[in-house]
């Protein structure tokens, strides 16, 4: 770089957080991640469908094989309410769980460099810093990276008026162990994503890692997300109000749901989707709530800050580009502090405009795939169409053997 080591906040330390963290340290960044958490966040979410984008650090640094972090599906497959494959196509999707995504990239990191309990209330720049304003403290650098998520302090500081949008439905979500389905259940899943669509809802399944990690088959776990409609207003009040009463935004944690929505869901399993995927839902330990929303900013850079991931767009989970998208923020930025020299601001306004017109694009393809399975009733089983991706449906694959493939946009910045 041609001037000093930018030092560089990174408010968020969920994976986009991270894997920003680590890029810009690669970039020759001095680079310090501040959590809110006062515990480590290894064991929140469940599956994650991989994009080369989101697993490019491991791949790039030699840090770890993709199989040593998710499990393999070979076959896209949809099955018909009386379990029969409707549709039926070979691919090369690979799924994780968040713990082992987030202990992945951490353990790549300095975690001396990592700050639980140190929550963002605000920040203040001028021409030549930028201070985030920390629970009992500040700290001075020349970039802030706001990854802070879907509840952004800094979004709501910086565009009060954007704000998310509820969908219309929720996603349910649960996990099995494989050796607790019956053979004739594990047998279609443990290679597959499989689909079940109904009427005006969804579900699809897919292997990913065990909680300790292993990703031999037998002892990993069948994954679920199930996407209900919920009207706004009571009903959805209802459904989001935790087991103490409280009313929750976003998501409510395994645990938290109250027994009788539990219970509905499962009576609806057996009532609604196939046998096979029926019982992994009946089996699931804990199934958690998260109500699907829409948030979209019309700027992620501010001077010395910038907003990532799910502080700037929030992606519904259809195109499985959510974590993608923040991870691609991440190379994205650090390829541009590199051609600016380390001109942070600079770099903020070469990198934005790419990254605002890869939001939009993601979050409308994202919500036309909602739409035809939870609104129209339109959604085609086998149309590539509402398939996974970041740029472009399918470019979530990802061959083992191969490097990750980097977007046109991409390559041309890292050269």
């Amino acid at each position: 770089m041609g001037v000093a080591a930018p030092r560089v906040l990174i408010a968020g330390g969920s994976l986009g957080g991270l894997t920003t963290a680590l890029t810009l340290r690669d970039a020759g960044c001095d680079v310090d991640v501040y959590e809110r958490s006062r515990s480590p966040l290894e064991g929140r979410g469940a599956g994650i469908v991989l994009h080369p984008a989101t697993i490019r650090y491991f791949m790039e640094s030699d840090a770890m094989d993709v199989g040593q972090v998710s499990s393999k599906a070979d076959w896209l497959r949809y099955l018909d309410r009386s379990g029969d494959t409707i549709h039926e196509a070979p691919c090369r999707y690979w799924f994780t769980s968040y713990y082992t995504l987030h202990k992945g990239l951490l353990d790549c990191f300095d975690q001396s460099r990592y700050h639980l309990g140190a929550g963002m209330t605000g920040f203040r720049q001028n021409h030549d810093s930028i201070t985030l304003e920390l629970t009992g403290e500040e700290v001075t650098g020349d970039l802030l990276v706001c990854a802070d998520g879907i509840h952004s302090t800094a979004r709501r500081l910086l565009l009060p008026d954007v704000l998310p949008r509820y969908a219309g439905y929720v996603g349910w979500r649960g996990t099995v162990k494989e050796n607790e389905l019956s053979a004739g259940t594990l047998s279609p899943l443990h290679d597959a994503c499989t689909y079940f669509v109904g009427d005006r809802m969804h579900i699809l399944t897919y292997p990913i890692p065990d909680f300790d990690g292993s990703v031999e088959p037998g002892e990993r776990r069948i994954n679920f997300v199930w996407y209900r409609n919920v009207a706004e207003g009571p009903a959805l009040d209802d459904l989001m109000t935790d087991a103490r009463g409280v009313r929750q935004e976003i998501s409510l944690a395994p645990g938290a749901v109250r027994q009788k929505h539990v219970e509905e869901l499962l009576a609806a399993a057996v009532e609604q989707l196939p046998e096979v995927i029926a019982e992994v839902v009946v089996k699931s330990s804990e199934p958690f709530v998260q109500a699907v929303f829409d948030i979209a900013v019309p700027r992620m850079a501010f001077g010395r800050v910038c907003l990532i991931g799910d502080a700037a767009f929030a992606i519904r989970p259809h195109a499985a580009a959510g974590t993608a998208k923040a991870a691609e923020d991440g190379w994205q930025l650090a390829t541009a502090i590199r051609a600016e020299r380390g001109d942070v601001i600079a770099a903020l306004r070469r990198w934005e405009p790419h990254q605002l017109a890869l939001g939009h694009t993601v979050l409308n393809r994202s919500r036309e795939i909602g739409r035809r399975a939870q609104v129209s009733g339109t959604y085609v089983p086998g149309d590539p169409n509402v398939s996974f991706g970041l740029y472009r449906p399918e470019d979530s694959w990802i061959n083992e053997a191969a490097p990750p493939r980097l977007s046109p946009s991409a390559r041309r910045l890292s050269h």
